[in-house]
């Protein structure tokens, strides 16, 4: 007998770094029939469980591991605005706090001149505070960690700070720190000290700001990956109006009801066209470039726009059910997929962590052993305990991330996290979407074929005259191209064939070969021929004609950007193959890829189906960006490695993006990958010093060497070393 299995998906709190999402994952796996992914990044767990188990039974167990978890709330609740503000709140209070706190710690540890009689007691009552209530996060994360048996950089942390505040007390309160006149001079001797005449308070109140500053940071990047949902819902018509003349939110339309959309309106929700004709402008959903023509019996997609005539339109699919919706469950399903990379700091964290641990117990160890006293064995397992703890590491990341965000936006390109960049290095397949990446997005008019004797200004002047006073996409496109200041009398607009009317004491007719071909208009052998080959080029061509004879063929397509071709070569420069992926159909998705230089073209897919060749691409071994503009974009754009959104395209697209080029400028994709890939690198180096620096210092500590100025500067040198390597990114170009 199967069993059936509902889906469910948990908020989680608490987590620190990746491996708690890991550790939580294992704890749920664990129950009978329960399969669980948990994302660092959205902080949200999918579980799919048998009947037989309570969703309150899963919230039990991840609070069993030390975290916390939220059953989903009702719909209204979801979305609120004010949700993200109020969880960075307490961190940003806690930064503020530990940075107004401790520079004044810092310096008077480091200036002689800075210290005064009772100096040492006005640090005791700066530090408190930053270590005990500031410091808070790491300590809690740290406990949770070591109930598991695992270390991070949280544990670093609490460990280092713990160990030189608690040092710090029980040298001001029973050695000889606390006595009035006490300093610590600048001299960088190595010599045994006696531990009892040290502080180390602004080591463990700097520490702990510099830390809160690189979560602060991190947290706001994060805070970002839900909004993609916020945007995608957002796009639909609010309201809408009845038959009966009534105008009603849209949640309350009903399956079967009937209701107005004029010309410019977005259409409220999937439906059939009852009654009327027009031009839809579906590309935001399918990407489409060309408006598609609908009529009676025809089916539309809610939030597609209307840009021709009147239509009435019956209710088929509503809420959850519509496209829209679909969509947005898609993109959800991809972000939560995405494997989030651990960071880098927690990796080391869980190597350096337990050698530290070892090397400060072996180190008290031996100084009990040699008969040295309490005193001095304390001082050196302390010291080593308090060098071990890397300021710097917690500035290695945001730093550079600071810098290389700042240059990308001076650039045009907008990174949204630490995580994004880890995936640049391995990318090695770069898909594209046409409408609006490779191409403008919009139709232009690109030729003028005239017959024989015919005179292109002339047509031109005519027939841009009539078609700028329809709606219609393509006619405003040769109304642009046209800029004809001719006047125009008896304008009609012939459903689902093209326009007609009088212009400058001329009978025009603008639209298919058939419309004209109703007033005895054929077009020539020679202009036939040419309309066919623009249509099988995938180009959209219209006939003119006027007095009784067909004139000319207009040409209108959707452009290729001028930049488009030399993006492609700089993207195959760095290593990567492009794909171009679109829902447009496969002569002009050819035509265009020939244009620019890409072999390989999937054309005439769904947004859905646009997701799956993503997850197919990387099923077949290859770690795949993807650039997009549109709303059907942004599932494929959430589940790719990495996602580059153009700025000229829709907010959704853009939200759901890791990266974001402002200019729609597709050669800047290729700039954000290399600066990705630099930013990466400068936050590897800013690992591996802020390590070093520290990893240096850690014999003399072991050996009682360590004066508090030594591991002062040795905190400070590493930390300004990482701040200006992070300050070479300012000179990408």
């Amino acid at each position: 007998m199967s069993v059936t299995h509902d889906t469910i998906e948990l908020s989680i709190g608490g987590m620190t770094c990746a491996s708690c999402a890991n550790r939580i994952e294992r704890k749920l796996n664990k129950l009978d029939g329960v399969t669980a992914t948990v994302n660092y990044a959205t902080e949200k767990a999918q579980v799919s469980f048998p009947e037989g188990i309570a969703p309150e039974e899963l919230v039990a167990e991840v609070e069993k591991a030390g975290y916390s978890a939220e059953l989903p709330r009702p719909p209204q609740a979801e979305g609120a605005p004010e949700e993200p503000r109020d969880e960075l709140k307490p961190l940003r209070d806690r930064l503020i706090l530990s940075v107004v706190l401790s520079v004044p710690v810092i310096a008077m540890a480091m200036i002689p001149a800075l210290q005064f009689t009772y100096w040492q007691w006005l640090s005791l009552t700066l530090a408190a505070p930053v270590v005990l209530y500031a410091g808070w996060p790491f300590h809690k994360a740290a406990w949770t960690n070591l109930r598991h048996g695992a270390a991070t950089m949280d544990t670093l942390v609490s460990i280092g700070t713990l160990a030189a505040f608690g040092w710090s007390l029980w040298a001001l309160f029973f050695g000889t720190a606390g006595v009035p006149g006490m300093t610590h001079p600048f001299e960088f001797t190595i010599a045994r000290t006696d531990g009892s005449g040290n502080i180390y308070l602004e080591a463990a109140a700097g520490v702990t700001a510099f830390i809160l500053a690189g979560r602060y940071f991190e947290a706001r990047s994060k805070r970002r990956a839900g909004a993609a949902l916020r945007a995608l819902l957002e796009l639909g018509a609010k309201d809408v109006e009845l038959t009966d003349g009534r105008r009603v939110p849209v949640d309350q339309l009903k399956v079967g009801d009937l209701f107005v959309v004029r010309p410019g309106e977005k259409i409220a929700t999937d439906g059939v066209v009852h009654e009327g004709t027009s031009a839809v402008d579906a590309s935001m959903v399918t990407g489409e470039s060309v408006p598609v023509e609908v009529g009676a019996g025809d089916r539309v997609v809610g939030a597609t726009v209307n840009a021709g005539g009147r239509l009435i339109v019956k209710a088929e699919r509503i809420g959850q059910d519509t496209q829209l919706a679909q969509m947005a469950k898609l993109v959800e399903q991809a972000q939560t997929g995405k494997a989030q990379v651990q960071r880098l700091a927690d990796r080391i964290s869980g190597v350096f962590v337990p050698i530290v641990i070892g090397l400060a117990v072996a180190t008290l160890g031996f100084w009990l052993g040699t008969g040295e006293g309490a005193s001095a064995a304390f001082t050196a397992a302390v010291a080593v305990l308090i060098i071990a703890c890397p300021c710097a590491l917690g500035l290695a990341t945001p730093t550079a991330l600071l810098v290389g965000t700042g240059r990308g936006a001076q650039m045009g390109i907008l990174i949204k996290g630490p995580e994004v960049l880890e995936s640049t290095r391995a990318i090695d397949t770069i898909v594209l979407d046409k409408t609006g990446t490779v191409t403008e997005g919009k139709m232009t008019l690109t030729d003028v074929h005239v017959a024989e004797g015919e005179n292109r200004d002339e047509v031109l002047r005519l027939a841009g005259a009539l078609e700028h006073a329809s709606e219609h996409p393509i006619a405003q496109a040769i109304a642009k191209a046209a800029q004809s200041d001719a006047t125009v009398e008896d304008f009609a607009n012939v459903e689902g064939l093209g326009v007609q009317g009088i212009v400058d004491g001329h009978a025009v007719l603008v639209g298919r070969p058939r419309l004209l071909a109703e007033w005895s208009q054929h077009l020539p052998e020679d202009l036939a021929g040419k309309l066919a080959d623009e249509q099988a080029a995938g180009r959209t061509a219209v006939a003119v004609g006027w007095d009784g004879k067909a004139r000319a063929v207009l040409v209108v397509a959707d452009v290729v950007k001028p930049t488009s071709k030399e993006a492609i070569q700089r993207l195959r420069a760095l290593g990567l193959t492009p794909v171009l992926l679109t829902g447009d159909n496969e002569a002009v998705a050819k035509t265009v890829a020939a244009e620019v230089g890409i072999d390989q073209v999937i054309a005439e897919v769904l947004p859905a189906d646009k997701v799956d060749v993503v997850k197919r691409l990387q099923g077949e071994g290859k770690t795949v960006a993807m650039v997009g503009d549109g709303v059907n974009d942004a599932a494929a754009l959430a589940q790719a490695d990495l996602g580059l959104a153009m700025g000229t395209g829709t907010d959704v697209a853009i939200e759901a993006a890791d990266l974001t080029l402002v200019r729609g400028d597709l050669r800047v994709a290729a700039d954000a990958i290399r600066l990705s890939r630099r930013t990466l690198s400068t936050i590897k180096s800013n690992l591996f010093w802020a390590f070093a620096y520290n990893v240096a210092a850690l014999p003399l500590a072991a050996l009682g060497l360590l004066n508090p100025m030594i591991a002062g500067a040795a905190m400070a040198f590493s930390s300004v070393f990482v701040v200006t390597n992070s300050l070479r990114l300012r000179r990408f170009s």
